[in-house]
């Protein structure tokens, strides 16, 4: 199978993520957010994740969520007392959905649409903090771009923040007949082709359009920080899963696997 350039391959994943849209609308999860948001102090951002914003400081910050979805975590933001949250994504059937949480919400986060990898100059050098969360880095073909685009969000001495699944979990296929099986190379280059829906919730997969899922280590993506500009403050692995359900049977073993990480990095004032 010839493998699609990068631009095929973001074209794609849009396309994919778009289609997908509807069907995270008839999970108890939204019901939930449209009934949650509305409170002041809402969030869905779990311990983890909260207690690494509080160290770094949100209170009184500018932050830029990239890839943001359909905002709930950038509406989260407001709990830790950020002064203002934009949110970025490429998808407008997700941005639909994030205005409508909004509406709902006593906040008034901004929603920008935009391929990550050619962010609009108005978002340059305009944030003190930048959040990326789980299942960005798979949807990105090159992740040293991605880090160049993050970094210029940030203005001098701000900091990337990031909470993503740890890419050794991808060498393990938990849908397998013997899911602790090693199922592929750490170091494959190739992405993995996906012909189902986008949905998180359950086991189940639904047929849909074609998208396209890039694994890059934990070395690529520190190498591509220190490339963009930034210095690494924070790198922190952990053995809990921060992704589906599905995910969670790698928890509590006996020879444990890294499951998700936190990183954050400063961009350098140079």
């Amino acid at each position: 199978m010839d493998m699609p350039s990068p631009q095929q391959a973001v074209a794609c994943n849009k396309d994919a993520w778009d289609q997908s849209a509807s069907l995270h609308k008839t999970t108890d999860t939204w019901n939930a957010l449209l009934s949650g948001v509305g409170k002041p102090d809402f969030s869905c951002l779990d311990p983890t994740i909260s207690g690494v914003l509080q160290d770094v400081g949100v209170a009184g910050k500018d932050v830029v969520q990239l890839c943001c979805n359909n905002g709930r975590e950038s509406l989260s933001l407001f709990s830790l007392g950020a002064r203002s949250v934009v949110g970025v994504d490429q998808s407008p059937a997700f941005l639909q959905q994030a205005r409508e949480l909004a509406s709902v919400s006593p906040h008034n986060p901004e929603f920008v649409e935009s391929d990550i990898h050619q962010l609009p100059h108005v978002l340059h050098e305009r944030f003190d903090i930048a959040l990326v969360t789980i299942g960005v880095l798979g949807w990105m073909p090159d992740v040293a771009l991605f880090m160049h685009q993050v970094a210029s969000t940030l203005k001098p001495g701000g900091t990337l923040v990031m909470y993503e699944t740890h890419p050794f979990l991808e060498v393990f296929d938990p849908r397998a007949q013997n899911p602790f099986l090693p199922a592929s190379s750490y170091f494959q280059r190739e992405p993995f082709v996906l012909q189902e829906s986008i949905v998180y919730e359950g086991q189940g997969e639904i047929a849909g359009p074609t998208s396209y899922w890039y694994v890059h280590t934990l070395g690529d993506l520190v190498n591509a920080a220190i490339c963009a500009g930034l210095q690494i403050s924070h790198l922190e692995e952990y053995a809990h899963s921060n992704r589906e359900e599905l995910y969670d049977q790698y928890e509590d073993q006996p020879a444990q696997l890294p499951m998700c990480f936190t990183l954050t990095a400063i961009k350098r004032a140079d």
